[in-house]
């Protein structure tokens, strides 16, 4: 009896140790034929606004999905800009991850981090003239779910209440910005200390350097930043700044507090981008708001009339340990239906076909769709280090340097890169 005893007990540990094998597997979903539990799929970004909207959406998908589970983490864009390709390496975060557009999604190729999405069928979601920044050699390894407008916002009530348009020259927006200075308004709040000069700049360049490569040509060595067109751009932007129509100590504020002023209409302009558009109406109900361009040349020698971006390129982690589970959840968020509750729901437009707008913040911007835009050349800089040069030659001249001498260090820091 002790023998039998001791054999029953043998083969009931041997079951035990079986069983808690099996339930120690992971990887698996019940849809792909692993375990009951269900898989946690890693979603990080840098749009915090935009995180009630996608709670929304991953609930919708967790319920078609019930052996996927999301889990969203969002940082702020300068620091996401920083340390998202650090926190890929290990696969642990950001199965599904976002990109800019540029020198990031450059580094982030250049390091094997995408998984080439390249034939997968929810790529036929979207516009194809609207993902080519996420391609490269051939391959499409991000998809550009935004279609933003990188503009000036513009209070539409204040500039009825004091006669203005916006202005077709750079004389005309010097004089609009002069009016509203004497009528007390700053003409234009302007966050110095993060986002502004890298957004600002596109617009002021646009038409100084209307060639669509000056950026590659820069990073080839065939222009300069001691040339004219961006010596120019930094003598216009230092020419606003001396003037008193940015803030007081622009170069000191964060884009929180730009907005601040604009959702406050103590600002009559905010020097950011359509992607804030529904934030401020959140922030401010009664605002009415809608988009201009500095144009700093005469009328009939403006080439483009504003910028645009593709830009919160998705992508699948090419160190993702669930990169099935992470397509399916780009796969969701590239249906029409799907893309349109975040569109409406978050004021951006969408790179995926056949979306219906309904918010009053997206129809202000429709009229953009039918004007001479150009893709926004910050992001054609594909060098990390010269990109910085670029922005950071404004925030020189925001603190008292000349735009020649700021143009002559931040040349110095090309020539570097450059090896000259």
């Amino acid at each position: 009896m002790k023998r039998h005893t001791f054999l029953v007990l043998i083969a009931a540990f041997m079951i035990s140790a079986i069983a808690a094998c099996g339930s120690n597997e992971t990887g698996g979903s019940p849809a792909s034929g692993g375990s009951a539990d269900a898989v946690t799929v890693s979603f990080v970004h840098w749009r915090g606004e935009d995180a009630q909207a996608f709670d929304s959406l991953i609930a919708k998908f967790e319920a078609e999905n019930p052996g996927i589970k999301v889990e969203q983490q969002v940082f702020p864009s300068d620091q996401y800009q920083t340390t998202v390709q650090a926190k890929l390496l290990d696969g642990s975060v950001g199965d599904v991850f976002t990109s800019f557009p540029g020198a990031q999604f450059e580094a982030i190729a250049k390091a094997g981090l995408f998984t080439d999405l390249t034939g997968e069928a929810f790529v036929s979601s979207y516009t194809p003239s609207l993902i080519e920044a996420g391609q490269k050699e051939g391959k499409q390894y991000a998809l550009p779910y935004q279609l933003v407008y990188n503009m000036p916002i513009y209070n539409v009530k204040l500039f009825e209440k004091y006669g203005l348009e916006p202005p077709a020259d750079w004389d005309g927006f010097l004089a609009m910005a002069e009016k509203l200075k004497q009528e007390g308004i700053v003409p234009i709040a302007f966050p110095g200390a993060d986002i502004g000069p890298g957004q600002f700049m596109n617009t002021m360049v646009m038409n100084n350097a209307p060639d669509p490569d000056i950026f590659k040509k820069l990073e080839a060595g065939e222009t300069k930043l001691t040339d004219e067109w961006w010596v120019k751009t930094l003598s216009q932007i230092k020419e606003l700044n001396d003037k008193g129509y940015f803030q007081k100590d622009a170069l000191g504020t964060k884009d929180q507090g730009a907005g601040a002023l604009f959702v406050q209409e103590k600002a009559a302009i905010l020097a950011t981008g359509s992607y804030q558009l529904a934030q401020n109406k959140k922030n401010n109900p009664n605002l009415e708001q809608k988009l201009l361009a500095p144009i700093t040349v005469p009328a009939d020698q403006a080439v483009y009339e504003g910028i645009h971006t593709t830009t919160f390129m998705l992508a699948v982690n090419g160190k993702s340990k669930h990169p099935e589970e992470a397509k399916k959840f780009i796969a969701f968020l590239s249906e029409a239906e799907n893309a349109g509750e975040y569109a409406n729901a978050t004021g951006q437009n969408v790179t995926v076909q056949n979306v219906e707008y309904t918010s009053a913040e997206l129809k202000a911007v429709a009229e953009w769709t039918t004007k001479k835009t150009r893709f926004q050349p910050r992001f054609t800089i594909t060098n990390t280090e010269i990109q910085t040069a670029v922005t950071s030659s404004i925030q020189a001249v925001l603190g008292g340097t000349s735009a020649e001498q700021a143009a002559e260090d931040a040349q110095a820091i090309v020539g570097q890169q450059l090896g000259k």
